[in-house]
């Protein structure tokens, strides 16, 4: 349905886009599974026959002249490779479509649904012309096929060279080449007759309005791209949104958090830093590594749909961002509502808001800059192992462990987003003349701590451009 809706150009109604894609789910036999998920490696969907199916169906819906097809019948039981051929010869049925499939030794009632049959060895053609005139040609030029032999493991040993058993390597160059002048020396004869007969049973027949016309050209809008894709995005994150398993995490987490530092006080101020360590970390590398993840999961569907021109990439782009954005900020705000007033931190409106802010702030940049590296790196391991490198160093360079860092790499804090996020939130609790307990009967001003002194409260505008910049850039990247 969704494809049709990106596909079929304009000059069609909706409503007649969504009939079009009804007709194909019936020709296609699809009907009891139309509502059904797709699947994948951890949700159960439809079953290979019929996931074989929908990927014809997706060409089939703009009434192509000729349907490419690559082993259509490869992973699948005897059944379901009969029923997808069944259905490709039922397409060429009303003369609408030329169907040309590659097939690997295909079993012998299903060799025979096919009209006509080309044998490759090599590259070079062996035969071509109807399946069930195969044995009569081979017979004829000297090649009889075994009475106990199955006939497509026949034409497989004879495309090897192999014959009668023979597998001496000058016998089977001898076998191969015989049977490519053959070939050559029959090929113009057989065409002519088959050309005639082309002909005669074509006489009066017409073809199909077709939509194919349209190849080339953008078939919608980037609005209408943007709104299919985005319900069809929305479709499948439901069934990956807010699990169990992410949900009994998050609430893990922000429990045992909250009890570890259970109401702290500013005279706690290096606990109070070191949970504020622990917020940023966790909620810098749970985004960056599922969005890594995004990009290659999906590789092979956005290559196939952008090989046919589906959609833009970036009405894609954005959609995929919108859809993410309930489940990424929800799971945050979740965690900041039950720690912030466990952990004791500063009991104001305005600094809960502002620490609020700032975490949601850090999970949008984490998120880009994952996006950035699993569009870059699609490998979904080596991504990862980089993310890792570049989350590593911005965490240490941030000054989080180290205070004293050497001063010829301290400049990979100013690009790393932990960096202004740990500022941020150290200014949403602390002023520099705020007072704590630093030793027996001994206060402190909070601007002399040797941690808040190196990081360095206020600026906190410039800290929010960086990000901001940081935000839009990593996007633009991906």
């Amino acid at each position: 349905m969704f494809t049709a809706l990106l596909r079929l150009p304009n000059t069609i109604t909706k409503e007649e886009k969504i009939i079009r894609a009804e007709e194909v789910i019936t020709q296609l036999g699809l009907t009891r599974c139309k509502n059904s998920i797709m699947g994948g490696p951890f949700i159960r969907g439809v079953s290979g026959g019929e996931r074989k199916r929908v990927s014809i169906g997706q060409e089939i819906l703009t009434n192509p002249s000729l349907l490419l097809l690559d082993e259509p019948t490869s992973g699948l039981d005897s059944t379901s490779a009969q029923q997808v051929v069944s259905m490709l010869r039922a397409l060429t049925s009303e003369g609408r479509q030329t169907v040309l499939v590659s097939i690997h030794q295909p079993f012998s009632k299903l060799f025979y649904m096919f009209h006509k049959i080309l044998l490759l060895s090599d590259g070079n053609p062996l035969y071509f012309g109807r399946g069930n005139e195969t044995i009569e040609y081979f017979s004829s030029i000297g090649y009889s096929s075994p009475v106990a032999v199955n006939l497509c493991d026949f034409l497989v040993d004879l495309a090897n060279g192999v014959y009668l058993g023979d597998l001496a390597d000058e016998r089977r160059r001898d076998v191969n080449q015989g049977l490519v002048l053959a070939n050559k020396s029959n090929l113009l004869n057989r065409m002519k007759e088959e050309e005639k007969l082309e002909v005669d049973n074509n006489n009066g027949s017409s073809r199909h309005d077709r939509t194919d016309k349209y190849i080339g050209q953008r078939p919608t809008t980037w609005g209408q791209e943007f709104s299919v894709l985005l319900k069809r995005v929305l479709l499948e994150r439901k069934h990956e949104s807010f699990s169990v398993l992410q949900v009994a995490q998050l609430l893990v987490v922000s429990f045992l958090s909250g009890i570890l530092w259970w109401k702290s006080s500013i005279n706690d101020l290096d606990d109070q830093i070191g949970f504020i360590i622990t917020a940023i970390m966790h909620w810098s590398l749970y985004p960056m590594f599922n969005a890594i993840l995004t990009f290659p999961e999906e590789r092979m569907m956005l290559i196939k749909e952008q090989s046919s021109r589906m959609y833009r990439l970036s009405s894609y782009f954005i959609a995929r961002n919108v859809t993410d954005l309930p489940m990424e900020l929800a799971l945050p705000i979740i965690f900041v509502i039950i720690t912030y007033w466990m952990v004791g931190l500063k009991p104001t409106v305005r600094s809960f808001s502002v620490t609020l802010f700032v975490i949601l702030y850090n999970v949008l940049v984490s998120q880009g800059l994952g996006l950035a590296i699993g569009s870059a790196i699609m490998n979904p391991v080596i991504g990862s192992a980089f993310g890792g490198i570049v989350s590593q160093a911005f965490l240490l360079a941030s000054g989080f462990y180290i205070r004293n860092v050497p001063s010829f790499v301290s400049w990979i804090k100013y690009l790393s987003h932990n960096f202004y996020v740990y500022k941020l939130l150290l200014g949403s609790q602390y002023k520099n003349d705020d007072l704590y307990q630093c030793g027996a009967n001994v206060s402190c001003r909070v601007g002399s701590n040797p941690t808040i002194k190196k990081i360095g409260l206020g600026n906190e505008v410039i800290s929010v451009v960086a990000l901001g910049i940081m935000l839009v850039g990593y996007r633009v990247i991906a």
